[in-house]
């Protein structure tokens, strides 16, 4: 009887432990197998309410690229972490002008190769870097690449790339799509420079492209072998002690004469990020400078002759901040261009916030009035902030605004910002000294911030919506750009990290959704037609886009500009302003089609020019 009873026990004790056990093996096998369902219940709910889903697809594109920071000068190994904190960068190109966007991605620690992704077609990418000369190019020697920029400085009719690095910054010439050629020693760069940002731009629109380059540290500081740690900043409100800026004029025949002295450029602010377009309307373009530990710079093109420094009288250089991107969006579509800076903010620390510099309406003369409405458009607030682009994501016709955060991610228990803000708040003599820091020690400083993607609603607002549209991304990035890389007529985002992986994210647009994009190529501009505005007139709506030669933080976008129209299935005209002065007026363009258009040899207007 004794016995009959422990297996009646046993049986029971094996069915209550099974009624125990079933929740859990139930929710493990949703788990396993549902995860794809939930992956497609989001991507369904996201297409219905926003318009578009974005995939992570690094790995199916076939990108494993790895930024790895630098290792410099063993005195500042207390706080490598923190001065060897930017190098990653993106920059896109279709270099063998084969119709698809291909990517460079640079590398910052000597030894490490840069990687060239050549577009194959198929929605898989090939790093090519090495057979085209590409790859190699980081050493103690010769400096490490912090980012590029492609523009064809001898109107070839192919991209040549500007590697600007913490060293010797190098210029290669583009083969006619089958490899590149140093040219640096004759293009006449600097020996040495501490540069973290180059954008090209035409100053004086003689159809050769010209070069804009910004030091962030002393040309005269070599990072692998320092003569003196007094070498950071002296001020982290108003520094002046940094590298001094370039701008270096292109005589038409490879060579490089350097102006900035001369031009009024030649600043030490320690810049971090540069922009140009024609704010005035004068024709010339205008030079926007974000830098780090002191205000915003703008610079007016005085006809193609010199550049006048105006930021207070524009209402841009009053607050000191920390500078560290330069992006440009017709963000109200009124055929004016906005500006967004981002800076630091970090809850119950230190709140910056990022500037969003607005033109004033009807604004006239030749100096541009700016206010900052990042607050009450709702994208001042997104962390420590670098690379930001303005970019239609789901094609409604209003761009939206991607923002890449995070300083230094290491430890999460460990937090850097007391003792930095002990540097902080001491004199000149403690602040420029990289001895006088404190340790890092594995600290995290502003690290393991997510990433915000602003959708632009049309009405002066923008709502964060990353993790509700799959573009959730928490890692330490710099360089963000866009591009349509699967040929498909939407923008795709490709985001740079700091010591760590690259991040593609392909982009998926509800179908009722048109557009229409331009390719331009300058004839008496230059032929990259950098610098060109186009102004898409569309159900009385109207939008500015302009090409640009390095737009953001360490960032390039697709050479291309693609405008988005909502459902509307066609467009009133295309204004087109090129650098040459051209102005040209396009009607009856075929929407969701990409248009080659080469400017017209004459102002006549009926030269079209259309593929």
């Amino acid at each position: 009887m004794s016995a009959e009873r422990n297996s009646i026990r046993i049986v029971l004790l094996v069915l209550f432990l099974g009624l125990l056990t079933t929740p859990f093996v139930i929710r493990q096998r949703q788990s396993d197998t549902g995860s794809t369902d939930s992956i497609q219940t989001s991507k369904e709910s996201a297409l219905e309410r926003y318009g578009f889903y974005m995939e992570e697809v690094s790995g199916q594109a076939g990108i494993d690229f790895l930024h790895v920071r630098p290792v410099l000068d063993p005195k500042l190994d207390h706080i490598l972490p923190s001065v060897a904190s930017m190098g990653a960068s993106v920059s896109v190109v279709d270099f063998n002008n084969d119709g698809w966007q291909d990517l460079y991605f640079t590398n910052s620690l000597p030894g490490k190769s840069n990687a060239l992704y050549r577009n194959n077609g198929d929605g898989t990418f090939t790093d090519v870097a090495a057979e085209m000369g590409l790859a190699d190019l980081n050493s103690v020697e010769g400096g490490v690449s912090m980012g590029s920029v492609w523009g064809d400085f001898n109107n070839s009719g192919y991209e040549d790339l500007l590697l600007y690095k913490w060293g010797r910054s190098e210029l290669w010439q583009n083969d006619n799509g089958e490899g590149f050629t140093n040219v640096t020693n004759v293009a006449g760069l600097p020996e040495w420079a501490n540069i973290n940002t180059a954008i090209w731009l035409d100053v004086n629109n003689d159809g050769y492209l010209d070069l804009f380059m910004g030091g962030s540290y002393r040309e005269d500081v070599n990072l692998w072998q320092l003569n003196s740690t007094r070498m950071m900043p002296e001020s982290f409100e108003y520094a002046r002690n940094g590298g001094r800026n370039y701008l270096l004029l292109n005589q038409g025949d490879g060579i490089f004469e350097e102006v900035g002295e001369e031009y009024g450029v030649a600043s030490r602010r320690w810049t971090l990020a540069a922009g140009a377009v024609d704010l005035n309307g004068s024709g010339y373009p205008d030079l926007i400078v974000a830098n780090d530990y002191g205000v915003d710079e703008l610079y007016i093109n005085i006809d193609g002759e010199r550049f006048e420094e105006v930021s207070n009288r524009a209402g841009l250089g009053f607050v000191p901040k920390s500078g560290m991107n330069v992006s440009f969006g017709d963000i109200m579509n009124r055929g004016e261009l906005s500006i967004y800076v981002s800076n630091i903010s970090e809850p119950g620390v230190l709140l910056q916030g990022n500037n969003l510099w607005v033109p004033v309406t009807e604004q006239k003369g030749m100096i541009p009035e700016f206010r900052n409405l990042a607050g009450t458009f709702g994208v001042e607030l997104g962390g420590w902030s670098y690379g930001a682009q303005f970019v239609d994501l789901n094609l409604d016709g209003f761009q939206d605004l991607y923002v890449g955060n995070g300083y230094v991610s290491l430890d999460r228990d460990g937090d850097y910002w007391y003792d930095f803000s002990r540097v902080a708040g001491g004199n000149r003599t403690i602040i420029e000294d990289a001895a006088n820091w404190p340790p890092m020690a594995n600290r995290s400083h502003a690290g393991h911030q997510m990433n915000r993607l602003w959708l632009n609603d049309g009405a002066g607002r923008f709502q964060e919506v990353s993790s509700t549209v799959g573009a959730e991304l928490e890692l330490d990035s710099r360089g963000v750009a866009y591009a349509d890389l699967w040929n498909r007529g939407v923008h795709d985002l490709i985001i740079s990290n700091q010591n760590g992986p690259v991040r593609i994210y392909r982009n998926t647009v509800v179908p009722e959704r048109n557009w229409i994009s331009f390719d331009l190529e300058g004839t008496r501009s230059n032929r990259s037609a950098i610098g060109a505005e186009v102004v898409l007139h569309w159900a009385g709506r109207k939008q500015k886009q302009v090409v640009t030669g390095g737009i953001g933080f360490s960032s390039q976008n697709q050479r291309p500009l693609l405008f988005g129209l909502g459902e509307h299935a066609g467009i009133e005209r295309a204004e087109i302003r090129w650098p040459s002065g051209t102005v040209q007026s396009l009607e009856g363009l075929e929407v969701n089609y990409l248009h080659h258009i080469m400017e017209p040899l004459s102002d006549s207007s009926d030269q079209q020019n259309i593929e």
